[in-house]
Formats: structure tokens, sequence, C-alpha cells
């Protein structure tokens, strides 16, 4: 529907400026000589031929609507070189309109400073050949008036199709954040009940037991409090062997962080059981009293870090000493699909 507007709008105005070269080809005998003029409505066909071009862009290439203003000034001096400014001229003056739909056309094409500037020749060109009065007569008022409401409408459209734009975009924004919220709650729904799952049974012995835990129940209960921290902070590091793998580190007596930056989020599942199975087969080999398992910078080669870190037993250097440093390359992603 868009299209066929188009195609209509450039044919009515295709016509109407063929109108135009029909009434000047009409009054020719009316010249002192033809030929000025028969020139200028060549020169002005092929304007308006290339401003109407069909699959030209919106918006008037430069040296068209450079080409359309040197028309504009060229053609009335044609014209008018051949008639008497005097005389009733009629349909002779036929330039005036043609020039003023000519820079109508310039104007809805978003080139209105040239369309101003060549209405604004033809007004002054005018009124220094025949006058004011005159000048009003052959339809110069209407020309300034056509490139003045093609101005209005042009910049009220251009807002219209700004703001649609701009609410599009909006709309498409408030979807992602909408989508967000819904991923956000289900991803909290889903963590609530898992976190239920793994509780309830702790927490029934806790109640059973009126809050007098065994030691093995005490060391449960600090796993099983760690493995919920897990979910909030480890998010993507985590599948089924690599919680197996940090559960029997824990029960080791390994203090295991597990801390996910956010930076495999885009890492498609099948890549990342690559990268998960190394983090794992980490864990299972590591005997350290502490474990760190980060994800690395998005930009950089590495996609985990994990450190293991033991009590030196060196009383020269006290403190913790680096037992493992293993950075688990990005490219296993590539090498897993």
């Amino acid at each position: 529907m868009i299209s066929l507007d188009r195609y209509t709008m450039i044919a009515l105005a295709a016509a109407f400026s063929f109108y135009h070269v029909v009434r000047g080809m009409l009054t020719l005998p009316q010249a002192d000589s033809p030929w000025p003029s028969i020139v200028a409505m060549v020169l002005y066909l092929v304007a308006t031929l290339l401003a109407l071009w069909p699959s030209s862009p919106t918006t008037m290439p430069l040296w068209l609507a450079a080409f359309c203003l040197a028309t504009a000034v060229s053609v009335p001096l044609l014209v008018t070189s051949q008639l008497d400014p005097t005389a009733n001229n009629g349909y002779a003056t036929w330039h005036v309109s043609a020039i003023g739909t000519l820079m109508t056309i310039t104007v809805v094409r978003r080139r209105e400073l040239f369309g101003w500037i060549g209405v604004g020749f033809l007004t002054v060109q005018s009124i220094l050949w025949c006058g004011i009065s005159t000048s009003m007569e052959i339809g110069v008022t209407g020309s300034l008036t056509w490139v003045f409401v093609a101005g209005v409408l042009t910049r009220s459209l251009a807002k219209v199709g700004h703001d649609a734009e701009t609410l599009t975009v909006a709309e498409q924004e408030a979807a992602k954040w909408q989508a967000a919220q819904d991923a956000h709650e289900q991803e909290r729904r889903a963590r609530l009940e898992q976190t239920g799952r793994r509780a309830l049974p702790i927490l029934r012995d806790i109640i059973l037991a009126g809050g007098e835990l065994s030691e093995s129940q005490r060391i449960e209960s600090r796993v099983l409090e760690a493995g919920l921290r897990d979910e909030i902070r480890g998010r993507r590091l985590l599948n089924d062997r690599v919680r197996s793998s940090v559960l029997a580190a824990r029960r080791r007596g390994t203090t295991v962080s597990m801390l996910d930056e956010g930076t495999l989020d885009f890492v498609r599942d099948a890549e990342l059981d690559a990268i998960l199975g190394a983090v794992a087969d980490a864990i299972d080999r590591t005997e350290a009293d502490r474990l760190i398992v980060r994800t690395a910078p998005a930009d950089s080669d590495v996609a985990v870090t994990v450190v293991a870190l033991s009590t030196s037993t060196d009383p020269e250097e006290p403190g913790d000493s680096v037992r493992l440093w293993l950075e688990i390359p990005r490219s296993m992603s590539v090498d897993a699909g």
C-alpha cells in the first residue's frame, strides 16, 4: 500500500509538471524566438524526470538539488528574455508555475533550503522583470505558497515518522524489559523450588532434633548452606557433575567458592559442558584448604580460573600458598563443538 501511494503521487506530480510544458508549447508563438523557451522546457523536463525518479531515495542527492536550483535560475531567464514584460503574456509565463512545482518537489525530498532559494530567485527575477502586481498575476504568489505548504507538511511528516520510530524503539525496549523480568521471575521460582527440595530434609531434621544437631548434621548443614549459596553466586559454573565434585570437596574439608561474573552467559550449553568438565576434573584431583572457581573477563581467552590455596608450612612465608593455578581456555568450547 505504501508503494502504491508513492507511485500514485509520483504520477500525479509528473502529470502536473508535464502540463506546464504543454501549456508553454501552445504559447510559443508569443515569444520573439521559440528556441530559448524550448531549451528551458528541455532543461525543466530533465530536472523533473530526475527529481521524480521512482527508485530515488527520499532525501534528494546534493548534486540533484543543485541541478534543480540551477534549472530554477536558468528557466525564468530563458523564457522572459523573449517576452514583453508590458504585454499580457497569458500562459506564455508557464515557467512560474513550472519552477514552483519543481521547487515544491525539491522541498518534499528534504532539500528545503534549495527550494526556498529557487523560488526566492523566481520571485525577485519576476518583480524586476514585470513589477510586483504583474508578478502576482502570473502566479509567483502561488509558487511561494506551494513551497511554504510543502515545507510545513514535510517537517510535520518527518516529526510524525520520528515519533513513530521512537515509539517503536520504546515498545521493543519495554518488551525486552518484560521478557527479562519474566525470565528473572521464572529463574527465581526455579531456584526457590530447588532450594526447598534440597533444604527441606535438613530443616525437618533440625525441627525434629529441637535444634540439637550432631556434629555430622552440623557439617552437612554447612555443606548444604554453601551449596545453596553456589546456586546464587555460581550460576553457569554449575552442572550436575560440578555440584557433585564441589560437594565431595566440601566433605573433605575444603572451602569452595564458586563465582560467576556473567561472562559465560552466551556460551552454548553443549560448549559449556566441556569447560565445566575441566572444572570438575580440577576440583576432583585437588587437595587444598580453599578452592576458588571464578569466570574470567569476557575479553579474555580464558573461560574459567581455578585457584587452590593451602596454609603455608614454611615459617618464613606465612599465609596461604598456591597449590593450583589453572586457567581453562575458551577454545575448549570450540573444540567441544
